[in-house]
């Protein structure tokens, strides 16, 4: 099935590890996303990105890598369909292919494999900005259309030899053009067609799960060094340089983000951290393999201001862009692409051309830009059109009656079964000794005897601040000592008279109207009530806000 006479099996192995990287990336991207958006539509979310796994590769094995890699048809536009289904795969991809030079070592399928990977994800960036807002099967069309008609011509034009971009001059080496300034313009597009969150931008909602966010960052990171590093096709001296690039232009980018958000908003959080490493790798990706180390590290310090700025951006076209795909994947996208021109470097990658700043004058500058301006309008356009058409057809953006609970909508499930009474800190230590006796429990109401009146209880209630207890059994034994009989906890949203300011990523913030607490039902003795008061209001109930009742207990009832 191979053309090869000779495949060299570390070049392969390579490749086909950083095949497995760029996939990891696509679960990586559902966990970064999916902790960022609210509670009910997590699970909405990991299935609009993983389903691009399912989706893309079947697009991509049948028409998709033909238009890509195929023979170019004579424009430099499209490649012919001679490999339709993978069914002629006699030569392997051209010796000058893309940008290695001499003889092409690896499988055609490694390559087919590898190049899949791309295609898979640059879509599923678009999810970030739409979230909460796409309809399953509207999105499932758009992917298949927008990997064959958007994703597929773009590769080809600059990563296919013949692909009338290469033979211009633009330089992408792993995707600052095909990959993120094209699903950037397609956000632009498709937040055209499904519009805006109710109540954007007064309405904001605090992410389901930061560490989950964190965990996701931590994949891409992982991920990127396949993402970057494999694109030479070869385990060489060029790749090392793209992997250890890659991983400086994350830390710069990472470093700049924080001071610029200590200096804007008085915190460096740690959203803000692996946002700025995601933006340095978004910009360093069209120039990994084409610039030096210390080249490297200025990218990315550039991508960390320029992207932390660039989160108004929407604000100022009046986009929901929910999770800040603008910012930090278009603007970092095409950032990097124009920053080749400045800092490419032959000396790094004999394949390359010289940036302004190595004496290469402002040709390949000019050659960026004109790159990135033609993706940027073909991507926007045919976008545009795609989601225009599948909104119009089977529909696109969500009911708005359901964009709020996408997960019981689509899903008919819960991502998490958790409550703040259940998250309260319990006693603890390195061992425990089971003894069968080291719970102590309340102690029994004593049963009414006949002829004796009914015994005189009251009913506490209050609201505490769980924040306030160090542990559940601290509340449980003030409460017995002080007359407690019966203990009930349960979670409650109370209302505030002035409502709390809270910080969320990336510089929002919004007012709780509604605050988490915990709710307390006591019963104790008429004379144990004001002792009762007294422990509950050491957690933060407020007597104006707490009621007594009488009540009588089930036993007492004739």
């Amino acid at each position: 099935m191979l053309a090869q006479e000779a495949v060299n099996s570390g070049d392969t192995a390579w490749v086909l590890v950083c095949t497995g990287l760029v996939l990891f990336m696509t679960p990586g991207l559902a966990v970064f996303y999916g902790g960022m958006v609210r509670t009910r539509n997590v699970l909405a979310m990991l299935q609009q990105n993983m389903i691009a796994l399912g989706v893309v590769s079947l697009t991509w094995v049948l028409v998709g890598y033909t238009i890509a890699f195929g023979d170019d048809a004579g424009s430099g536009l499209l490649g012919n369909f001679e490999l339709f289904g993978l069914t002629d795969l006699r030569v392997p991809p051209a010796p000058h292919l893309h940008v290695v030079a001499g003889q092409v070592t690896i499988p055609t399928l490694a390559f087919v494999a590898y190049q899949m990977m791309f295609a898979v994800i640059t879509p599923a960036l678009i999810t970030g900005a739409t979230a909460g807002r796409l309809k399953f099967l509207g999105w499932v069309v758009f992917l298949a259309i927008w990997s064959i008609v958007v994703y597929a011509p773009i590769a080809h034009w600059l990563w296919h030899p013949d692909g009338w971009l290469a033979r211009f001059g633009t330089q992408d080496w792993a995707g600052g053009m095909v990959v993120h300034a094209s699903a950037g313009a397609a956000v632009l597009a498709t937040l055209l067609v499904v519009g805006r969150r109710r109540g954007w931008p007064n309405t904001a909602a605090p992410p389901n799960s930061i560490p989950l966010t964190i965990l996701g960052a931590g994949i891409l990171w992982f991920g990127w060094f396949g993402f970057n590093g494999g694109d030479g096709l070869q385990a060489n001296g060029i790749a090392a340089q793209a992997v250890i690039n890659t991983h400086l232009a994350a830390a710069a980018g990472m470093l700049v983000w924080l001071v610029a958000e200590r200096a804007k908003d008085g915190h460096s959080t740690v959203v803000g951290g692996v946002s700025g490493a995601v933006a340095g790798l978004a910009t360093i990706t069209p120039a990994a393999g084409y610039v030096n180390t210390l080249s490297a590290i200025a990218i990315g310090a550039i991508a960390g201001i320029v992207c932390h700025t660039a989160l108004r951006l929407k604000y100022l076209l009046r986009l929901d862009d929910a999770l800040d795909v603008l910012a930090v994947h278009f603007v970092g996208g095409m950032l990097g692409s124009l920053l080749v021109g400045f800092f490419g470097n032959s000396g790094t990658n004999p394949l390359g051309k010289d940036g302004l700043f190595f004496g290469g004058g402002g040709s390949l500058l000019w050659h960026q830009f004109a790159g990135v301006v033609c993706v940027v309008i073909f991507s926007f356009v045919l976008t545009w059109l795609i989601a225009a058409g599948v909104q119009s057809v089977i529909g696109l953006r969500a009911p708005a009656d359901t964009q709020d609970n996408l997960d019981h909508a689509q899903q008919g499930a819960d991502a998490y079964h958790l409550g703040g009474v259940a998250g309260l800190n319990g006693s603890g230590a390195p061992e425990r000794r089971r003894t069968g006796h080291d719970r102590p429990v309340a102690p029994p109401a004593r049963p009414t005897q006949p002829g004796q009146s009914p015994q005189r209880v009251r009913l506490v209630t209050a609201t505490v601040d769980p924040a306030r207890l160090p542990t559940t059994r601290e509340l449980r034994e003030a409460l017995l000592a002080a007359g407690a009989t019966s203990i009930v906890v349960f979670d409650a949203t109370v209302s505030t008279a002035q409502p709390a300011a809270r910080a969320l990523p990336r510089g929002y913030w919004l007012d709780q109207d509604l605050l988490d607490r915990a709710r307390v039902e006591v019963v104790a003795a008429y004379e144990a009530v004001p002792a009762v008061l007294d422990v509950l209001g050491q957690y933060g109930a407020d007597r104006s806000d707490s009621f007594v009742q009488d009540v009588q207990p089930a036993t007492d009832l004739r």
